[in-house]
């Protein structure tokens, strides 16, 4: 655990930037690297915890020996419920305790550098404009967007009005080229927010129109290229893609 107190930031920003690097390392290990966190939890194990770190890394490890811990402990032997019950309320389990031991660390640094009733205000404000990680890993984040249908209409939309299969991925990914491609009166501002609010499977972030992204058939989450390593190119011949949390997944006991 190298990482979970290589520094101490000191002010909200660094704060800020602190809290989104181990956010979106938990949430790698939650949805990208599902099946690799799968296995390092083993119920056999000694009581383990999920840790995520500023640089975008995560671990499953040991809590810390030292009492008090320099920092807040995550939750405390998340192993042991993983054959206990679904997969997928599981996960979203260790997500719940993700979010809490997130927010206690952030207002640990909080506290112990003397942010006043304003900064703490700040910071909170900064951390509730992203979904929580629960909402990532579950999907409720997209399902809070209002207009989620009219974003999923508007794809099928595309896909059907072409009946070969290369328009179909097309379809996957114009959301990143479509400004380009469109003339200005198929995109008015109210589809351009609709697509703005859309967020990230695997990274939590949210759309924006210079960016690749591509859509899962299985789950019909919405991923940047990046983030799940598909390039447009590659798109163009995948002819059903599935992401990497429903690749790995198969049926447990």
């Amino acid at each position: 655990m190298d990482g979970g107190a290589s520094y101490n930031p000191r002010t909200v920003e660094e704060v800020f930037r602190d809290f989104k690097g181990r956010r979106a390392g938990m949430i790698k290990a939650l949805t990208t690297d599902v099946e690799e966190f799968y296995q390092q939890c083993d119920p056999e194990k000694e009581n383990l915890c999920l840790y995520g770190f500023p640089s975008e890394q995560w671990e499953v490890n040991l809590p810390a020996e030292e009492v008090p811990p320099e920092l807040p402990e995550p939750a405390l032997g998340i192993n042991f419920a993983r054959d206990g019950m679904q997969e997928k309320d599981w996960l979203s389990l260790v997500a719940v305790h993700s979010d809490a031991w997130l927010l206690s660390v952030a207002f640990y640094f909080g506290s112990r550098f003397g942010f006043d009733k304003s900064d703490r205000k700040r910071l909170f404000s900064m951390i509730n404009d992203l979904p929580t990680i629960f909402e990532v890993v579950t999907g409720a984040a997209k399902k809070q967007v209002k207009e989620k249908s009219s974003v999923s209409n508007h794809s099928s939309n595309k896909s059907k009005s072409n009946p070969k299969r290369g328009s179909e991925s097309q379809g996957k990914y114009s959301k990143a080229m479509q400004t380009k491609d469109e003339d200005d009166e198929g995109l008015d501002e109210e589809d351009e927010e609709d697509h703005g609010e859309t967020l990230c499977g695997a990274c939590g972030e949210n759309y924006a129109s210079d960016e690749f992204w591509i859509c899962c058939d299985i789950c019909e989450k919405w991923f940047h290229g990046k983030c799940v390593k598909i390039t447009p190119a590659r798109a163009e011949h995948i002819k059903q893609y599935k992401c990497p949390s429903c690749s790995n997944k198969r049926a447990r006991p």
